[in-house]
């Protein structure tokens, strides 16, 4: 592997923050290690330049591309050479970095009681120890409906699995023409399944715990069996539509601005991004809980957050949490949300724009949500090979059991690979 030296790295992203030519690393400054990509966002750029405006001081940015980040940050952590600063996902790659020994708890800082309830559980360990300050853009995942076609056609918004799938049934019904029920792109997308398996081991730590030290299989957990009997009949029945296969990314909003699908499974900040209206509009749309046979009562996804956390063994470690103080204050954090679409991951968010969808689900969002848990916290996870799966099992080349049995064996793979377990 290509491993990059700091001068190097600090080519790669310097410029926009040191007026357009990279400086000589800085031995006085603080050090922040992070995904080239994750570097440039505009609220992270925002508040380093804020930093260096109000405190004189500079930051150099040790910038890794995205491909080679987990495997270079593990080596740094193996060789006693992880930076001041580390932004990181709370997910299984974070196991490699040795977060608990690595770096400091923050349960005590000053700004904690800022965090909204969710924001903070997602940065939380097992231990019940704060890994770090989640400062970042999140969203809410869920399923996302035609509220004025509900409306049009006399269907309530389903609060339990069986009116869920008699929703379901309806729409297939309820014209001349059926109405698709789920817009399920499986053609290239993968985060759907993730949405299913989260109650399963989010509401269950012990039994996400076991599958992580091999002590039991998703073949022998009878929700994730479950879920994928679910997924199957629901495709054999038509709920995901007749060419779903074939549906992929771009093809999302068309069915939903036509009508031509009903429901989809995604996060609020798609509809300001890639959405574009047609017949109907971002205002006939509404949220409801993600029901995929695992949660009665349904389950929405709290959003994956990038956390500054900060290394113990740092000899700059105090200037570091005084850094994590200025991005937790709130008159900086609202300069560098201004205008970004995000649900609120500081009680004191003003400047960031909210869905309505979302603040009118609040309720539901406060009942049934769960933190990100089978894309970040079970070791070996794959979205992609997970899908390819699934899209194997819609098309009858393998079994119920033979699907489950696959999944487990690249979770163990992958695991073993990345020296996970």
């Amino acid at each position: 592997m290509k491993k990059l030296c700091l001068p190097l790295a600090l080519l790669l992203l310097t410029a926009p923050f040191f007026g357009g030519c990279a400086p000589q690393f800085d031995p006085d400054a603080l050090t922040i290690l992070g995904k080239e990509s994750d570097l440039k966002k505009p609220y992270m750029t925002a508040i380093f330049d804020l930093y260096k405006q109000s405190t004189g001081e500079n930051l150099n940015l040790l910038s890794i591309e995205d491909a080679e980040f987990e495997a270079e940050a593990a080596r740094l952590e193996k060789e006693g050479e992880l930076p001041d600063i580390v932004l990181h996902f709370h997910n299984a790659d974070l196991s490699r970095l040795n977060a608990g020994e690595t770096f400091c708890a923050l349960n005590g800082e000053k700004w904690v009681d800022d965090l909204t309830e969710s924001a903070r559980a997602y940065c939380t360990d097992a231990n019940g120890n704060l890994l770090g300050l989640p400062f970042w853009e999140s969203s809410v995942s869920g399923c996302y409906y035609n509220k004025k076609l509900f409306n049009d056609l006399g269907l309530i918004m389903p609060t339990t699995q069986e009116d869920f799938d008699g929703a379901c049934e309806f729409l297939l019904l309820a014209n001349k023409k059926p109405i698709t029920p789920i817009c399920w792109p499986g053609n290239g997308c993968s985060w759907m399944y993730q949405f299913g398996l989260d109650p399963i081991f989010a509401d269950d730590p012990a039994l996400l715990e076991k599958l992580n030290n091999n002590e039991i299989s998703f073949s022998e957990i009878p929700a994730v069996e479950g879920m994928a009997t679910w997924l199957s009949g629901a495709a054999e029945k038509g709920w995901f539509g007749k060419n779903f296969m074939e549906i992929g990314w771009d093809d999302i909003s068309p069915k939903l601005a036509s009508g031509e699908a009903a429901m989809t499974f995604i996060w609020d900040t798609w509809f300001y991004t890639d959405f574009k209206p047609g017949k109907y509009t971002v205002d006939d749309f509404a949220l409801m809980p993600i029901f995929m046979n695992t949660a009665n009562g349904g389950t929405y996804e709290g959003g994956n957050l990038n956390m500054m956390m900060v290394n113990k063994k740092s000899e700059k470690r105090e200037r570091a949490l005084a850094f994590l103080d200025f991005c937790a204050t709130p008159e900086n954090y609202n300069v560098a949300f201004d205008g970004i679409s995000t649900v609120s991951v500081f009680k004191g968010q003003t400047t960031n724009i909210q869905s309505k969808m979302v603040t009118d689900a609040q309720a539901s969002i406060a009942a049934h949500e769960r933190v990100s848990t089978a894309s970040t916290k079970i070791v070996g996870y794959s979205a992609d090979e997970t899908a390819a799966l699934f899209g194997s099992l819609f098309q009858n080349k393998i079994s119920i059991a033979q699907c489950l049995a696959k999944m487990d064996e690249i979770r163990t793979a992958n695991a073993l690979e990345n020296g996970l377990i």
